[in-house]
């Protein structure tokens, strides 16, 4: 299992501040944690951070991705009475698991609590308490009185917000719980297997390049120019998958469960996986008798771009089963984590150029 500097990399990476368009405080920690385990570190042009662990051979170029920006919001006005925040979202959320969550918004003169709110229960009607109350009727309230106070505090339409939520360690510290596991436990799994790589001095037929990718949630915007600027030959997206393992799903609607392995995407709505590249994850963990779930999810991933760079590049999502993704709190298996950094270096050491090569042979 992990070690305490790979735990204190967990904490620090969740808690760090990073909305989709706001992903430096997240990248930074990424390049610094990586400094010691990467030949060579890329910045493409929109903010997407590239670690090179380079093999025996320069191709095939292998591309590892997490996206390191996490749901959040943006104010987009200031009641001029009251001070209140009016937000528009980065990414998507649902209404209901808005109010009374505490936030953080980020100013040019630093960052200020705040707490999502509406119209106290109190003073509703009959018909409003029967109705869910919708993001446009929702407010931040930082403890300010009044437009003029909250402009004197530094806040401005364009500030990002982010879920306040302390990372913690539960279940004899089998579980993490906390924010920002979309991606960023994807971008942790990465980094850790590029670092067992270098540490152990392990061969590999390649050249690895693990991306902390960003502007995922809005777009996949980050993948495309990181695809662009690698020009990989086989993709491996590493990302969350929604555990099913709660009251009210089915196996049908979302088969994985949380502490039973990581999770191999059979099919999402950006992308059908290359079908020789899943067999061999399938036979590789199967070999290594690492456990894996098969899955199938409704949105998409890096992977959807990753995919048709230039002529197309034989990919696949990898993903770690988490409960309440999109919500303020998340939790996860540690030893799916585990697994996931393990499956990564096994495919890492086969994944030469006549095996890459397989994956489009017709």
């Amino acid at each position: 299992m992990f070690d305490e500097k790979a735990l204190n990399l967990i904490k620090k990476l969740m808690e760090a501040f990073g909305p989709s368009g706001f992903e430096k405080e997240a990248s930074r920690v990424c390049k610094e944690y990586m400094v010691p385990y990467a030949d060579q570190t890329m910045v493409d042009k929109v903010g997407s951070v590239v670690f090179v662990a380079r093999g025996s051979s320069e191709r095939p170029r292998v591309l590892l991705a997490g996206h390191v920006d996490e749901i959040g919001f943006i104010v987009s006005g200031i009641d001029e009475k009251s001070g209140f925040l009016t937000f528009n979202t980065l990414g998507g959320w649902w209404d209901q698991v808005l109010l009374g969550q505490r936030v953080v918004v980020r100013t040019s003169k630093g960052d200020f609590p705040g707490l999502i709110s509406s119209k106290p229960p109190h003073l509703l009607s009959a018909e409003e308490r029967r109705k869910l109350v919708e993001i446009k009727d929702m407010y931040i309230d930082i403890g300010v009185t009044s437009k003029a106070e909250a402009e004197e505090v530094g806040v401005r339409i364009g500030d990002p917000i982010v879920p306040w939520s302390p990372l913690s360690f539960i279940q004899g510290d089998k579980v993490a719980m906390g924010k920002a596991f979309d991606d960023r436990i994807g971008a942790f799994v990465l980094m850790e297997a590029i670092r067992r790589i270098k540490e152990s001095h392990m061969d590999h037929p390649n050249t690895v390049y693990g991306a902390a990718t960003v502007q995922e949630e809005v777009g996949l915007r980050g993948a495309q120019t990181t695809a662009y600027m690698v020009e990989p030959d086989v993709g491996l997206v590493i990302e969350v998958d929604i555990a099913g393992d709660v009251p009210g799903i089915a196996p049908k609607e979302a088969p994985t469960k949380m502490g039973m392995g990581p999770s191999l995407v059979t099919f999402d709505r950006s992308m059908i996986p290359n079908q020789p590249l899943k067999e061999f994850v399938i036979e590789t963990a199967a070999k290594a008798q690492i456990p894996l779930q098969l899955s199938q999810v409704s949105g998409g991933t890096d992977a959807g771009r990753i995919h048709i760079d230039r002529v197309g590049c034989p990919s696949i999502v990898m993903g770690i089963p988490t409960r309440h993704i999109h919500s303020h709190v998340g939790l996860l298996s540690l030893k799916d984590t585990e697994n996931a950094v393990r499956l990564a270096v096994e495919l890492i050491k086969k994944l030469d150029l006549t095996t890459v090569r397989s994956f489009t042979e017709i």
